[in-house]
């Protein structure tokens, strides 16, 4: 039986999702968790579409159909693989004539019971951006760079919190330093899908801890719905010395690679001035790190402290911490947050 679905029914169904668009599509972005078993490749796609657009619907078809042919038992075989029940939801682009092709061709095979997601991935996409817009409770966990901040959400989570980690979900650590050793950031789009995918697992009307982000990661960008969010939220400010998160990305950088380390430096050398790039590269040559750390620092609490200012001081709460301890700050934070969520209610 072929049956025509929502994007919500498929998403909160447990059928698995078969994506039949061809693999540039979706890399670009796709349905976090479905598989990608495509009609086209993205050669085959360009050269039916061609057609389509300058001779005919039909001799478009006709060329889409000498590209599948050979490929229709692997189709079966694959799509057994990720549904050995029988019970599959199919999508493309629009919900057209590649997802109904396609799912035409599994119940003729013994699919028993395939869905066809009405509107396919665009209806997705817009389901995930008007999502991303609505309210949804926050915490927003702040403190200036070498704070440890991303640790301290990982230990908020393990204390029973919700958490949402902006900087893993885009592969970044946010700065210029950020891409070292992080590997290949997904897409914008795709960044926004995966987004989407953590906060539905979560209670929107309980508090969700994000970390403080510019609206940029990296080459990713936070959705601006969720960003102006996030930027109206309470901020809990981690204040720690300067010393001490110095110390703290010695630990994480000391290891990197020094070219790696010295591009980063170059990246942000009209905001550091040429005297202290020059003396930075010096002390990275001499593997003096923590004194790399302190020039770099000086830029990036300036940079902070003026995005800082654009907030509203009234649901900024300042936290004094002695270190960069990530499960003794999280504790510390999380206990200041229960405080003043109690004040609230007992003013109420």
């Amino acid at each position: 039986m072929i049956s025509d679905v929502s994007i919500k029914e498929a998403l909160e169904s447990s059928n698995p999702i078969i994506d039949v668009r061809s693999p540039g599509e979706f890399e670009s972005g796709h349905i976090p968790g479905a598989t990608n078993i495509p009609l086209f490749s993205d050669e085959e796609r360009a050269e039916v579409g061609t057609v389509y657009k300058q001779k005919s619907k039909e001799e478009a078809t006709e060329l889409g159909y000498s590209y599948v042919k050979p490929k229709l038992q692997s189709f079966i075989t694959r799509s057994r693989d990720v549904a050995p029940d029988g019970n599959v939801t199919v999508h493309c682009w629009r919900g057209g004539m590649r997802s109904q092709a396609f799912g035409k061709h599994l119940t003729e095979n013994g699919f028993e019971n395939v869905r066809i997601v009405t509107g396919g991935y665009k209806a997705y996409r817009n389901y995930v951006l008007s999502e991303l817009g609505r309210p949804i409770e926050m915490n927003v966990l702040g403190g200036y760079t070498g704070s440890g901040k991303t640790y301290v959400l990982h230990e908020l989570k393990k204390l029973g919190e919700q958490v949402v980690d902006l900087e893993g979900l885009a592969n970044h650590k946010g700065s210029a330093f950020g891409g070292i050793d992080q590997g290949k950031q997904p897409t914008v789009e795709q960044f926004e899908n995966n987004l989407h995918m953590e906060i539905s697992k979560l209670d929107r009307d309980k508090p969700i801890w994000v970390e403080d982000e510019s609206h940029n990661i990296g080459a990713v960008k936070i959705p601006m719905p969720f960003f102006d969010q996030k930027r109206n939220a309470r901020l809990y400010f981690a204040d720690i010395p300067k010393k001490e998160r110095a110390r703290h990305l010695v630990s994480e950088y000391a290891v990197c690679n020094n070219d790696e380390l010295a591009n980063s430096i170059h990246r942000i050398s009209k905001r550091l001035g040429g005297l202290r790039e020059k003396k930075a590269i010096n002390f990275l040559k001499n593997e003096n790190y923590f004194e790399v750390a302190m020039i770099t620092l000086a830029y990036y609490d300036k940079y902070y402290l003026r995005s800082m200012e654009r907030r509203d001081s009234n649901k900024v709460i300042h936290i004094k911490l002695p270190e960069v301890n990530h499960r003794q700050n999280a504790v510390s934070i999380l206990n200041k947050a229960k405080k003043y969520e109690q004040s609230k209610t007992d003013a109420v």
